[in-house]
């Protein structure tokens, strides 16, 4: 445990220095001109030398706690399609060896030149364990972030110009100054997102709600009011899961777990139990919510056209999915927010160590994924009163480590990524994973039916050691005028 302290107290004074000298945002560029080319708030530690650090890189011993911050290794051709695609998959992808560029795949999702790579679009720094990606609502702007970024001191969220869909380029990246770990993305109707950092500026808790202005400044990190604060002080404030409701104002982040317990030595997982309620208006804490023994609560979605408002949260621990109602009052305290449990799904998904989910755009059908237990399963939520599961619990399914799930816009096809963390010697967090995107067919019961896939590791084993896509942003332009970015 006393590397680990040294490790981030190390780190704590470098970000502390950081904060005292400047603020830390993508307008960091125009402050200092010989980054404008480089797209990120600050030179790598070490720069990249020819002969010098290619061998660094490949020699470097694993550090207890911070990693060696060497530049990428540069990467190897690779012959990419022409094809222009009506249905688009953007995999925020990295590189298996840790030690080429993290980058993101633009592949054909269509059905005649499925797996199709057409663009490989690399950040700057590598080993950043690239996490969720989103998009904003005219898909002019993707933003995704590194699980693992802290460790090198690099940058954690990563931006990416589409406007050309089929040649997304890398803008900037930038962090945040009293949080990282970035986890769920859910974009701003006026431009900008709202972002779950799940640790502070040193991977303990507590974490924050970050918002950015349409360029991807970073603008606040809430909360900012000195009851909220004391809130998340008092306590675990491990935020992972988001989901925002622009009209009715409200948010909500779930609680998962502490990302230096993860980290070796440790005493074990540190779990949370809990939720916040923001009020979107004033962005304070109206409410801790806490599913009793939940032992991580890692994701969060409000029910599309649910006349409550109501959210579904899994319960990583107990292998379960709770029903959320914001605006109904706890008897007990008074507070805004009230649970029952939804769904127990049983032996396959107890004890694990995520449970991720999507609903479909007219709320009747959710879909979660169990990483240990190598399990996507469907639910028919249509009566919340009636849930019917749609998949075979015993069935064992053609997939290994599955997490990130999205539905298509076309609601005919669901894309899962087998593939959740692998943190190395460091942690204690490592799951299996085939590295496959999997192209998953809705039948017309909303059950599944495993088709095809996009091995990455296969791809990428000769160029970057393999590659490790951990998740996905689909593009479907098959009607012009009616774009859809999901």
């Amino acid at each position: 445990m006393r590397s680990s302290l040294l490790g981030f107290a190390l780190l704590g004074h470098f970000v502390s220095h950081l904060a005292s000298a400047s603020p830390v945002s993508a307008n960091t560029e125009k402050r200092n001109p010989i980054l404008s080319g480089i797209g990120i708030t600050l030179p790598p530690l070490i720069p990249s030398i020819p002969g010098v650090t290619v061998p660094l890189a490949n020699n470097a011993p694993p550090l207890p706690i911070l990693q060696l911050p060497t530049p990428p290794l540069p990467s190897e051709p690779f012959e990419l399609s022409n094809v222009r695609p009506k249905k688009i998959g953007y995999f925020w992808t990295g590189a298996g060896d840790n030690k080429h560029a993290d980058f993101l795949a633009t592949v054909s999702l269509d059905d005649d030149t499925f797996g199709s790579i057409i663009a490989l679009t690399e950040v700057p720094t590598s080993g950043n364990s690239p996490h969720h990606l989103g998009t904003s609502l005219d898909g002019k702007q993707l933003v995704g972030g590194g699980l693992l970024s802290l460790l090198k001191t690099q940058d954690t969220a990563f931006y990416f110009d589409t406007t050309d869909p089929y040649s997304p380029k890398f803008t900037h990246s930038n962090r945040a100054l009293l949080s990282s770990i970035v986890d769920e993305i859910r974009a701003k109707p006026g431009g900008g997102f709202y972002i779950t950092y799940m640790g502070s500026a040193v991977g303990t808790s507590p974490g924050r709600l970050v918002e950015t202005d349409p360029q991807g400044n970073i603008i606040h990190e809430w909360p900012e009011d000195v009851p909220s604060v004391l809130n998340i002080l008092g306590e675990q404030f491990s935020p992972h899961g988001l989901a925002v409701d622009f009209d009715k104002k409200i948010a909500l982040t779930s609680d998962f777990v502490v990302p230096l317990t993860v980290l070796k030595p440790t005493l074990g997982i540190q779990k949370a139990n809990t939720l916040r309620l923001f009020d979107l208006t004033s962005h304070k804490i109206l409410s801790t919510i806490t599913i009793p023994n939940g032992q991580g609560i890692q994701d969060v979605k409000f029910i599309p056209g649910n006349p409550e408002t109501a959210a579904l949260a899994t319960a990583v621990g107990l292998g379960q999915v709770w029903i959320i109602y914001p605006f109904r009052h706890n008897p007990l305290t008074g507070k805004q927010g009230v649970t029952s449990l939804l769904f127990d799904f049983g032996a396959k998904a107890k004890n694990d160590l995520a449970i991720y989910s999507d609903i479909s755009s007219d709320g009747k059908l959710a879909y979660f994924t169990f990483t240990l237990g190598n399990h996507v399963a469907a639910l028919d939520i249509s009566d919340l009163n009636n849930v019917k599961r749609l998949d075979d619990p015993n069935e064992t399914q053609p997939i290994i480590g599955p997490h990130y799930v999205k539905i298509s816009p076309d609601k005919k096809n669901l894309l899962v990524t087998g593939y959740f963390v692998q943190a190395g010697d460091i942690s204690v967090l490592n799951t299996p994973g085939d590295y496959k995107a999997h192209w998953i067919d809705i039948l017309p019961n909303g059950g599944l039916s495993f088709n095809r896939t996009v091995d990455f590791e296969s791809v990428f084993t000769r160029t970057r050691g393999g590659a490790r896509p951990h998740s996905v942003v689909i593009f479907d332009l098959t009607d012009p005028a009616n774009p859809k970015y999901y």
